[in-house]
């Protein structure tokens, strides 16, 4: 009986580490600044200054396909914005939970920019009104601490 037991004993610890090392890595860690960072384009407030933590990456996509549209170019940003959606949608799960009505803001305009974007003919001035909203939107989460 002795060796049953150091075998469950040994199958409860590795267990528990692998456990503990998951709930360790579920989310992205949180508002951890940039230090080597000094470009502009991405403040401090972009990177760490909303409840929903560094928001720079998604911020930044966003960004490329607002000028993508500001140059009429609708297939170049509808490609690029499908970076936005799958980047947005694998960090569901540690960002939504740290600001849900924020991280619900985010997700609408979000929304509201693809399907502009992916619209059987989809029109300038629609796409470039959901962009800004888009941007406004991540304009808000700054400084939201």
């Amino acid at each position: 009986m002795r060796p049953f037991q150091n075998i469950i004993r040994h199958v409860a610890i590795v267990s528990s580490i692998f456990l503990l090392s998951i709930a360790a890595g579920c989310s992205k860690p949180a508002d951890k600044p940039n230090a080597g960072n000094t470009s502009g384009a991405m403040s401090a407030q972009t990177q760490s200054g909303s409840k929903l933590g560094d928001l720079s990456e998604f911020h930044t996509i966003a960004a490329n396909v607002a000028v993508l549209v500001d140059k009429n170019d609708l297939p170049g940003a509808k490609t690029r914005i499908k970076d936005l959606e799958s980047a947005w949608d694998s960090a569901e799960a540690g960002i939504k939970p740290r600001a849900a009505s924020d991280w619900h803001v985010l997700d609408k305009a979000i929304d509201r920019a693809l399907d502009a974007l992916r619209a059987g003919n989809p029109q300038l001035s629609n796409c470039k009104a959901r962009m800004d909203e888009l941007m406004q939107a991540f304009d808000s989460m700054k400084g939201k601490q």
